[in-house]
């Protein structure tokens, strides 16, 4: 069971040498799919308050668990979440649905897949929606080298690549405390601390801030990953520079159109080039943390569906 207050019961769905677990709603609604993407350490249970508001509104909602998480498949290898093998993943369900295209919304991690899909599959994706994580401009120097030499080797993203296997044991080790300490909101602005901030966050015994769900929805995730373990997860950080290769020959530009939605209190920060890489995109702000569709559902429901409203358009169902 994932939920008590009623989440869609899951399938298992064979695609791109895998298995994902896939929550759908809607499906009288076929013809217009919407795929909503997690972020890490998530779960497609943070969509909970979208996706039936979404069905509600005449779409067919695709929620995956993509590889490495929950009951979905977790290959061995670190290569194998690549962005070429997740994006392969909604390409491939997109075939098994029988869908040319589709509007794609993704948040944190979920949203850097959904636009490395665009960049490499564009005439699968109708329209974008990204939560928290502009497009990431490409820039001359791989992202972990980049991030090493401004932001030091304790900075997260580097030390899951410098050091692999050490966060991981940590978070494994404190997976409950783990993710009720990160999943908080109206935290107090605090200056950076030296150290490994996931690590610290693992063994911090009382959280700052305000909880972002009920002890019932939390559990869902602590179950999740104590199940799984955090290094699938984990492993899509270990192919950043991997995937700044991979996209070395690929348009830059986003020609789809697109709606940014960011926390204004998030500490992801906006991009200050968006519209260059992303000509056709709209920008909101909503007034609240890194967890937006969970800490402001309504507000998120509202900014996505008057979008797709004033789009006015749909993607095309081909005959299975």
């Amino acid at each position: 069971m994932v939920d008590p207050t009623g989440f869609p019961e899951p399938t298992l769905v064979p695609v791109n040498g895998v298995e994902l677990e896939v929550f759908e709603a809607g499906q009288e609604n076929a013809g217009k799919p919407i795929v909503l993407c997690h972020g890490w350490p998530e779960h497609a249970f943070s969509w909970r308050h979208q996706v039936p508001v979404l069905a509600a509104a005449g779409y067919h909602v695709i929620v995956p668990n993509q590889r490495g998480y929950g009951n979905s498949s977790r290959p061995a290898e670190v290569t194998d979440y690549d962005i070429e093998h997740l994006s392969g993943d909604l390409v491939a369900l997109l075939d098994h649905y029988g869908y040319e295209d589709a509007t794609f919304v993704g948040h944190d991690w979920g949203a850097f897949v959904v636009w490395g899909l665009t960049l490499l599959h564009p005439n699968r994706v109708n329209s974008v929606v990204a939560l928290s994580l502009p497009y990431q401009e490409r820039g001359e120097v791989p992202w972990i080298e980049f991030m090493e030499a401004v932001l030091g080797a304790d900075y997260y993203f580097v030390h899951f690549n410098r050091q692999p296997g050490v966060a991981d044991a940590v978070l494994d080790e404190h997976t409950a405390r783990f993710l009720r300490n990160l999943f908080r909101k109206n935290e107090p602005p605090e200056p950076p601390r030296p150290g490994m901030a996931m690590i610290d966050l693992a063994r911090t015994e009382t959280p700052l801030g305000e909880p972002v769900m009920s002890d019932s929805e939390l559990a869902v995730f602590v179950s999740a990953f104590e199940s799984t373990g955090f290094t699938s997860s984990i492993n899509w950080y270990r192919n950043l520079d991997r995937n700044w290769r991979l996209l070395a020959d690929v348009d830059p530009v986003i020609r789809q159109p697109a709606l940014m939605i960011y926390g204004n209190r998030d500490a992801v920060p906006r991009s200050e080039r968006l519209v260059e890489f992303v000509p056709g995109v709209e920008v909101a702000g909503l007034d609240c943390g890194h967890w937006i569709q969970q800490e402001k559902p309504d507000e998120t429901n509202q900014a996505i569906l008057k979008w797709l409203d004033r789009r006015g358009s749909s993607p095309e169902r081909r005959p299975a």
